[in-house]
């Protein structure tokens, strides 16, 4: 296999991905980490693949340009708005209580994952 021919093949995915996303207005450190969460979220929607890697790839460099007070800003608002889904752990444990099996135990588990888990699953696509 030529390894030259895959990594050229997905920066031409990447580079398209980008193209889809649109230029960004560049902003200060401060506003960065803010914008770095809607992307955060942006990334989370579901879009293509291709898009996606584009997208945690512009997270990963915009994120290397923040100072240290936006990157603390930037991960506690992961640890806010990046959790698990409280709703769908109570309705995981009211059901795991009414019926301990292995599907309610799996849900239960699956509902415990924090949001921002699935978040550096696709970041590291980059």
């Amino acid at each position: 296999m030529n390894t030259s021919f895959f990594g050229e093949l997905l920066q031409t995915i990447t580079d398209r991905g980008r193209a889809l996303l649109g230029a960004r207005a560049p902003h200060g450190a401060e506003a960065r980490s803010q914008g770095l969460v809607d992307l955060c979220e942006e990334l989370l929607s579901g879009r293509g693949e291709a898009s996606g890697v584009a997208l945690a790839r512009e997270i990963l460099t915009d994120y290397r340009e923040l100072t240290v007070g936006p990157r603390i800003a930037f991960f506690e608002a992961l640890a806010e708005r990046f959790g698990p889904d409280r709703e769908r752990i109570d309705a995981a444990v009211a059901a795991w209580t009414r019926n301990a099996s292995p599907e309610t135990a799996a849900e239960l588990h699956l509902a415990a994952e924090p949001r921002r888990q699935e978040l550096f699953r696709r970041l590291n696509l980059a």
